[in-house]
C-alpha cells in the first residue's frame, strides 16, 4: 500500500500551501460551530473537548484529503472528477471523524448531525475556493489592470506563478466559433483550458435568437444578423472564423462560408482530422477541405450488423492502394477482421496505405500486401490460395474515361477478364462473397469504360446463377470528391500553377459522394446484398463543374476571371453531359438504407456470356482498338458511341 502512493509523498507532489489553507479553513469552520455553543446542554463541553474535537476532525478530514490523493491535483486544470475525489473524501472523513470520537474516554461525544454538519459546511468553503481559484486561472482577463492586480494577488496567496502566460494573449489569434452549441462549447474549452494554444476565441456566432446576448465561458453569444461582421471586426478584432457546426438540413454552410469567406476572415473547421482518417479519434481544429465546398454530410452507416459481418473474417481487397481500396481498407481494418489482404499492381500506392495502417492500428491488424494484377490468373490463384478469403472486394480496374478511349484493349483485357479471373477463383476456393464495385457509367455507357464495367457486372450477375457456395453482387455508384484522377485534384494543380482551370462544358453535371461515404455504403450494401443482387447508391444533388471551379478558385484566394480563367475545351471523347441519375429507374426498390436501393439486372445465360467473352478475347488478341470498341459494341447492347464534332 505505501509503495502504491510512495511517490505522491515525494517533494513537489504535494501542494503543503493548499493543505495548510484547508487547514485554516476547518479551523475557522469549526471554531464558529462548537465554540458559542460549547456551554449549550446539546455539547456541554470543556475547552479540551473543543480541542480534542477540533484535532479529530481536522486528523479526518486532512487524513482523507491525502489519502485520495487530494493534493496532488492541479486544480486550475480540474474537472468534475476532481470535484468528485474530495466531496467523497471528505464523506468518508465524516465517517472517520464520528467512529474516532467514541475511542478517546476523555472526549465528550458529539451528535451526527453536528458532525455532518461541521464537514458539510467545511466542504462548502473548500468546493467554493477551489471553483474560484479555477475561474479566476481559466476566465481572467490579464490585459486590464483588475485582471493583472488578481494574478499577482493570487499569485502571491497560492505560491503559483502564472508568468508563462503573462504576455501570451496578445500574440493569439482572434477566432469567433460560428456554433454556441455542444461542439462550440467543446472547442472553447479545450482553446482556454491550453495554455499553449495559439488560439484566443473571444466571442460564439449563433443563429439561435435565444442564445443571443448569453454568454459561454465569459465570451459573449452574438446571433447571426447584419451587424455581426462589424462587429467581429471592429469590437472583437477577430481574425479567424472557426466552423464548429453540425451537419443539418437548415444550417446552409455553404452560404455561411462565402459570407464570412467574403468578409475577409480565413476559415477553419472543428473536425476530425481529415475526411480519409483511418481511425476518426479526436476532433481537432484544421483547414477546410476543398471537397467541403459541397458541403454534403457523409452517411455514417456503419453500423453493429455491418462490423459484425466483416469482424473475424479474411478480406480480399483488390486495387488495395487506390482511391476507393484504401477507404474500404481504412474502413474494414476498423471491425477487427481476423486478416486483410490488399492486392494492388502499383506497389507505391499499396505501400502508402500499408504504413498508414500499420501507424494507426499496429499490431491490432493481421495485415498483408500482395504485388500482382488480376489479368496473371496464375500470380492471382497463389493469393487466393495462401490466403483463402471469405470476403472478396473488387474495386480494381482501369478507369479514366479518356485513357480507356486510347486504350481500348488494356481497358479489355484489364477490367472485363481480370474481373473474370477474380470470379472464377472465388468459386473454386469458395469464397463466401464476392461484391463488385461499379459504376454510374456501365449504366447506358456512351465511352469503353463504362462499358467494361457493365461486361464485369454481367460475369458477376451470371455467376450469380451457379448453385454454389459463393454469393455474387455489385454497387454502382457516381464520383467521388478527392480520388485520384477525378476533378478537383486537377482544377487544385491548375489553381496553383496559376490557371487556367479548365472544364469541359458550362452545363456539364456530376453527382458526387465523399470517398469515405462511398466506401461504407460499398461495404454496407455488400452486407445487406443477397446473391445476384445489384445495389445502387442514391448520389444526392447534381453539382455543376462550372460553379464548382469557381468556388475552388475563391477557396484558394484567386477571383475566378481575373487571377485564374476558366476555359471551355469540348466534351472529350465518350463523356456525357449528364449523368445518369441511378435512382431515376422505375424498376429500383427501397432497402431499409434510405441510400440504397436494389436494381432488377436480368443476368445473361451461360452461352450468351461465354460468346461476350470469346468475341472480346478475339478483339484483345488483335491488339487493335478499332477492333476492341466493335467488339463492346456488339457484346454491350446499351453501349452507345457519341460522335464529336
Amino acid at each position: 500500500m505505501f509503495t502504491k502512493f510512495k511517490h505522491y509523498f515525494t517533494k513537489g507532489s504535494i501542494r503543503w500551501t493548499l493543505l495548510f489553507y484547508d487547514a485554516l479553513v476547518y479551523t475557522a469552520i469549526a471554531a464558529l460551530a462548537i465554540i458559542p455553543y460549547k456551554s449549550q446542554p446539546v455539547f456541554n463541553m470543556t475547552w479540551w473537548d473543543v480541542l480534542y474535537h477540533w484535532l479529530i476532525g481536522l486528523f479526518s478530514v486532512l487524513g482523507a484529503r491525502l489519502l485520495f490523493r487530494v493534493y496532488g491535483q492541479i486544480w486550475r486544470y480540474g474537472d468534475i472528477g476532481a470535484f468528485l475525489r474530495l466531496s467523497v473524501a471528505d464523506v468518508l472523513a465524516c465517517v472517520a471523524y464520528f467512529l474516532l470520537q467514541f475511542y478517546i474516554p476523555a472526549v465528550r461525544t458529539a451528535d451526527i448531525f453536528v458532525i455532518v454538519a461541521i464537514i458539510s459546511i467545511n466542504l462548502v468553503f473548500c468546493l467554493g475556493l477551489r471553483m474560484i481559484y479555477r475561474y479566476f486561472y481559466k476566465r481572467l482577463n490579464r490585459r486590464t489592470k483588475f485582471g493583472r492586480f488578481m494574478t499577482k494577488l493570487i499569485n502571491f496567496i497560492g505560491r503559483c506563478d502564472w508568468s508563462y502566460d503573462e504576455g501570451n494573449v496578445e500574440n493569439k489569434i482572434r477566432i469567433a466559433i460560428l456554433g454556441a452549441g455542444r461542439l462550440g462549447a467543446s472547442l472553447a474549452e479545450d482553446l482556454i483550458n491550453n495554455p499553449n494554444s495559439s488560439y484566443d476565441p473571444v466571442c460564439f456566432v449563433d443563429a439561435d435568437k435565444e442564445k443571443s446576448g448569453r454568454e459561454i465561458f465569459g465570451r459573449e453569444v452574438m446571433d447571426n444578423n447584419g451587424n455581426t461582421i462589424a462587429r467581429l471586426k471592429n469590437e472583437f478584432n477577430v481574425q479567424e472564423v472557426v466552423f464548429a457546426l453540425p451537419y443539418r438540413k437548415d444550417i446552409d454552410r455553404k452560404q455561411l462560408y462565402d459570407k464570412y469567406k467574403a468578409a475577409g476572415f480565413k476559415i477553419k473547421s472543428y473536425d476530425y482530422p481529415s475526411m480519409q482518417s483511418a481511425g476518426r479519434g479526436k476532433r481537432s481544429l484544421r483547414e477546410f477541405d476543398i471537397e467541403e465546398l459541397l458541403f454534403r454530410k457523409e452517411q455514417e452507416v456503419i453500423d453493429e450488423d455491418t462490423i459484425k459481418y466483416y469482424h473475424n473474417k479474411v478480406i480480399l481487397i483488390t486495387c488495395g492502394g487506390g482511391s476507393i481500396g484504401s477507404e474500404l481498407a481504412r474502413q474494414v481494418a476498423t471491425m477487427n477482421p481476423k486478416q486483410l489482404v490488399l492486392l494492388d499492381i502499383y506497389e507505391n500506392g499499396a505501400y502508402d496505405v500499408q504504413q498508414e495502417l500499420k501507424i494507426s492500428f499496429g499490431d491490432k491488424i493481421n495485415l498483408q500486401v500482395e504485388i500482382c494484377s488480376i489479368t496473371n490468373y496464375d500470380a492471382l490463384e497463389r493469393v487466393f490460395k495462401t490466403y483463402k478469403p471469405n470476403i472478396v472486394v473488387m474495386a480494381a480496374a482501369h478507369k479514366h474515361v479518356p485513357l480507356m478511349e486510347h486504350n481500348v484493349c488494356e481497358a479489355i483485357e484489364n477490367n472485363v477478364f481480370g474481373t473474370l479471373n477474380t470470379v472464377l477463383l472465388a468459386e473454386k476456393y469458395q469464397v463466401d462473397r464476392v461484391h463488385l464495385v461499379s459504376t454510374d457509367k456501365a449504366v447506358n455507357p456512351t465511352n469503353v469504360m463504362g462499358a467494361t464495367k457493365r461486361m464485369c457486372e454481367m460475369i458477376v450477375m451470371n455467376h450469380a446463377l451457379k448453385k454454389q457456395h459463393t454469393t455474387f453482387s455489385a454497387t454502382r455508384f457516381g464520383n467521388v470528391l478527392g480520388s485520384a484522377g477525378s476533378v478537383i485534384p486537377l482544377f487544385k494543380k491548375q489553381i496553383a500553377n496559376g490557371g487556367p482551370v479548365t472544364v469541359t462544358d458550362k452545363n456539364i453535371i456530376r453527382y458526387f459522394m465523399t470517398i469515405p461515404e462511398a466506401s461504407q455504403l460499398v461495404l454496407h450494401s455488400a452486407m445487406i446484398a443477397k446473391n445476384g443482387e445489384m445495389m445502387v447508391l442514391d448520389m444526392g444533388q447534381p453539382v455543376k463543374i462550372y460553379e464548382l471551379a469557381i468556388s475552388l478558385i475563391k477557396f484558394s484566394g484567386y477571383e475566378p476571371g481575373r487571377d485564374i480563367e476558366i476555359i471551355e475545351t469540348g466534351l472529350r471523347p465518350g463523356e456525357k453531359l449528364y449523368e445518369e441519375l441511378l435512382t431515376d429507374s422505375t424498376s429500383l426498390k427501397g432497402t431499409y438504407n434510405k441510400k440504397i436501393f436494389i436494381d432488377d439486372d436480368e443476368p445473361v445465360s451461360d452461352e450468351e456470356l461465354e460468346n461476350k467473352l470469346e468475341r472480346l478475347k478475339a478483339a484483345v488478341m488483335t491488339k487493335d482498338n478499332e477492333e476492341g470498341k466493335l467488339a463492346l459494341l456488339d457484346c454491350v447492347p446499351t453501349f452507345k458511341l457519341i460522335c464529336r464534332l
